[in-house]
């Protein structure tokens, strides 16, 4: 069957998003045991142990439907962020969310605005609607330019996401620059704002988004469990937005899109603060000793409030720590083939990249 003939064309132009690399893949191509994945912006750390103790007491409920409404989820996050239980939206990880916003405001003839490099969702389910991604370049650091962003809404705008801080190359804007922007904003553009790593930033003018959702309708935040909670596996987002909002979204989710043991674990993980404070302690340690250490080593590499590094090492830098068994991010498909994204790990895998850039280093400089 031809299928080319009846798929929708913009489906059919769509570029795959494309996951890091596992290590048990690199083992199956090329035969590399042991190797390391820093591709991926997983925890350092892992997951909170109560949140593991909760999943395994919730076991033997798997075979009951999960509650479709996050209740208990709904009511701790409500707490946790002083907002109505009503403003809460949740969704197989935060790229559920994206494609709920893409659903409910976007389709031929409409246009979103977005920084790029950024996300790679964001023009997915842009394109995946039928509509058109308007991106606009960083500057000259790496950083959304709010300014250009604001110049490139038209009438045909309908969505702006805002990734702060930016995947993949750990920048952030300010509070000043980001109400500014945020206050200018046409009402009826719906503002999205990516948070997924705003749990490590170090900045002190890191924004108040969820600030802007009482004082801003149509603006929504988005967050997950997926980094600083350490329950990527699991899939858990969640955004604050205003009611109306809200209600539009949940009325495009499907039912039952976050899983049993994905809410239990979530519920627990939220009260190890511990857990999630000592997560912040190793990335920011990581992140002040692999930038160090990359720098000595001749790399650029940009300021982070994530837990990953954007590091400049040459075209080649990707294909040679793989042969070595240090899986990172290449980011050729971003448009920036001399630079890789590394997730900040463990201690020990911190070093082993070092060790390991070091080596490849000594044996280009032999040659």
């Amino acid at each position: 069957m031809a299928l080319e003939r009846i798929v929708k064309p913009h489906i059919r132009e769509l570029a795959p998003y494309q996951p890091g690399k596992p290590p048990e893949q690199l083992a199956r191509e090329l035969g590399i045991e042991g190797a390391i994945k820093l591709a991926s912006n997983e925890s350092a750390i892992g997951p909170s142990p109560r949140a593991v103790a909760a999943m395994r007491s919730a076991l033997e409920g798997v075979h009951r439907y999960p509650d479709g409404a996050c209740f208990e989820l709904r009511a701790r996050l409500a707490r946790h962020f002083a907002v109505g239980e009503a403003q809460l939206v949740f969704g197989c990880g935060a790229d559920e969310l994206l494609e709920l916003v893409a659903k409910v405001f976007l389709g031929p003839g409409d246009e979103a605005v977005f920084a790029w490099p950024s996300f790679a969702m964001y023009p997915i389910v842009v394109q995946g609607m039928g509509a058109t991604p308007v991106t606009v370049p960083l500057d000259s650091d790496l950083v959304h330019d709010l300014d250009a962003m604001r110049a490139a809404i038209t009438d045909r705008t309908r969505v702006v996401f805002v990734c702060n801080p930016n995947n993949p190359t750990g920048t952030s804007v300010g509070a000043d620059a980001f109400d500014a922007f945020a206050a200018a904003l046409p009402d009826e553009v719906v503002l999205v704002v990516d948070e997924a790593y705003c749990e490590f930033a170090r900045r002190p003018d890191f924004p108040d988004a969820i600030g802007w959702v009482a004082r801003r309708p149509g603006t929504l935040v988005m967050r997950t469990f997926s980094k600083i909670y350490g329950l990527a596996g699991l899939r858990v987002g969640y955004g604050v937005a205003d009611p109306e909002l809200a209600d539009y979204l949940n009325r495009a989710r499907h039912p039952f899109n976050v899983n049993r043991l994905a809410e239990v674990a979530a519920l627990a993980a939220l009260d190890d603060e511990e857990h999630a404070e000592r997560s912040r302690r190793v990335n920011a340690e990581g992140a002040e000793y692999l930038t160090r250490e990359l720098r000595a080593l001749g790399c650029e590499v940009w300021p982070s409030d994530a837990n990953f590094l954007l590091v400049r090492g040459g075209e080649d830098l990707f294909d040679r720590l793989q042969r070595e068994g240090v899986i990172v991010r290449p980011l050729s498909g971003f448009g920036m083939p001399d630079c890789v994204r590394i997730t900040i790990g463990r201690p020990e895998e911190n070093e082993r990249l070092v060790k390991t850039l070091a080596r490849l280093r000594q044996r280009g400089a032999e040659r």
